[in-house]
């Protein structure tokens, strides 16, 4: 099983149709698209079996081509963030031991300062001459255990780690999506408004199966108003956004366009009040997940419906959870000595299935942590209630121990945006001699000191309230769109 074989079948299905979108401007029709992808593929065959081919730009028509290329040629994908610096790039190609990077121009440039690594600029004339190559067979017996995609953490703890994804774990990925979230054909459009080195270029796979055009911004980047006049332009369109994203497409004051079907919207705590406001701007076109890169997009969810109730919205328990098990994934949650947490009891998320990864590329160490008695452990707090919805707490690292009482920032930030008076909030444990931890938190908005405490006091208990608040214009974040803990925690020093 090769993951290719969802472009051979949607091909032979809708080859005339197109298939790659520039804004609004079609560059390939789904056969012109396989044709380019088996000649690059022939190009790469020469690399050596299960080659890693980066890729490292902005979001580009030519990252699909690549992408199926790559798995035609039987090697492995290594999409890097196209925000990270290049110093930071070329740690990653270092780790992978990366053959070639494809790079958009003003990247390439970059990493050529820093990076021993061939660099071929997507579209430039080495490129174009791949594109001219003989065309090669398409693969018939990949192994389906066989390395796809190496995925490298956001690296907000620390350096990278890559997550070795086989075909069969991407495939599970492309099912579990099919099976709970989305039902696109070949009259519907996945814009990739969000990286697609990370969530909208896993999502190229299900779409791809199902016929649906893949659309990349004119820009490269999210911008709110382009995103919505493509969901104007474009018939039934999804896409995967960071919550941060779906709060800048609020901020338009634009109204949902009539082509727009299904927003994703993961990679970050999407607090309870965004969401309402979400859903009063745009209505019941929202789906949730909860996943990893070590288990792609994949362990929980809420469906378009779980959002809404008998009258109108969900419970803010339900909206402030992030659903339940997905389609062939067990999840748990484990105390801390080990046994199943009762209903209600905070321990760590843990999960199995065909979706998680093999382990971590070249970390037999961190892989023996992660992968224990065959569950992921996901370095996730939560808790499950009775009817299965999993509400996370924090990551086991974020929770603040002060005084011998556990404080999740989440709930803290929760009430902290029920204020009229912040736009965002960061909630993080400084040292303490005498506490051992306290709570900060750092604000982007007006709302005074007192006004926060008094507002907290009438919500939350006296013990979880900030010691010390903190004012930014913004939070820091990764292009995922996930606060970046470890940079507040650095401000405090």
């Amino acid at each position: 099983m090769n993951l290719f074989s969802l472009l051979d079948q949607t091909t032979a299905r809708h080859g005339d149709r197109g298939a790659v979108y520039l804004g609004e401007h079609q560059v390939h029709t789904w056969a012109e698209l396989r044709e380019r992808a088996l000649r690059i593929a022939s190009t790469l065959r020469g690399l050596g079996p299960a080659a890693r081919i980066a890729v490292a730009s902005e979001n580009r028509p030519e990252i699909v081509e690549v992408m199926f290329a790559t798995w035609a040629a039987e090697a492995v994908l290594v999409p890097i963030n196209a925000k990270l610096h290049p110093r930071e790039m070329e740690q990653i190609l270092a780790d992978a031991g990366a053959a070639v990077v494809f790079a958009s121009p003003t990247i390439g440039a970059a990493l050529a300062r820093v990076s021993t690594v061939p660099i071929e600029t997507l579209g430039g004339p080495e490129y174009r001459s791949r594109c001219s190559a003989t065309t090669a067979v398409a693969p018939r017996h990949t192994d389906p255990a066989a390395l796809a995609w190496l995925f490298y953490t956001s690296g907000t703890t620390g350096r990278s780690k890559g997550a070795m994804l086989s075909h069969r774990n991407l495939m599970a990925m492309t099912v579990a999506h099919l099976a709970d979230f989305d039902s696109p054909d070949e009259n519907c459009s996945l814009v990739h408004g969000a990286p697609m080195s990370h969530g909208s270029g896993l999502y190229v796979p299900p779409y791809v199966a199902r016929g649906a055009r893949q659309v990349v911004p004119a820009s490269g980047v999210f911008d709110p108003a382009e995103f919505l006049d493509l969901c104007t332009a474009h018939p039934g369109c999804s896409a995967f956004l960071a919550p941060t994203m779906v709060a800048r497409l609020v901020q338009t004051g634009r109204g949902r366009p009539e082509n727009l079907r299904t927003i994703v919207y993961g990679g970050g705590p999407m607090y309870v009040e965004s969401l309402k406001k979400a859903m009063a701007a745009f209505g019941p076109v929202f789906v949730q997940l909860y996943g990893q890169g070590e288990a792609p997009m994949t362990i929980t969810g809420l469906r378009r419906r779980d959002h809404l109730g008998n009258e109108g919205l969900a419970p803010d328990s339900v909206l402030g959870s992030v659903g339940y098990a997905r389609s062939g994934v067990d999840v748990a949650v484990l105390a801390a000595d080990g046994r199943p947490a009762a209903v209600g009891e905070v321990g760590e998320v843990v999960c199995r299935g065909d979706v998680v990864m093999a382990g971590y590329w070249n970390d037999p160490k961190a892989t023996a942590a992660t992968l224990r008695d065959g569950w992921l452990h996901t370095g996730d707090m939560g808790a499950f209630d009775a009817a299965g919805h999993l509400t996370l707490r924090d990551r086991s690292k974020d929770v603040v121990i002060s005084g011998g009482s556990n404080i999740y920032p989440r709930e803290v930030e929760e009430v902290l945006l029920e204020h009229p008076g912040v736009v965002e909030a960061g909630v993080v444990g400084a040292p303490d001699p005498e506490w051992g931890e306290v709570v900060v938190a750092f604000i982007v908005g007006q709302a005074p000191p007192a006004e926060l405490d008094a507002h907290l006091l009438e919500r939350i208990a006296r013990f979880k309230r900030p010691k010390r608040y903190l004012y930014l214009d913004e939070l820091p974040k990764n292009s995922y769109g996930k606060v970046l803990k470890r940079e507040l925690r650095a401000r405090l020093n």
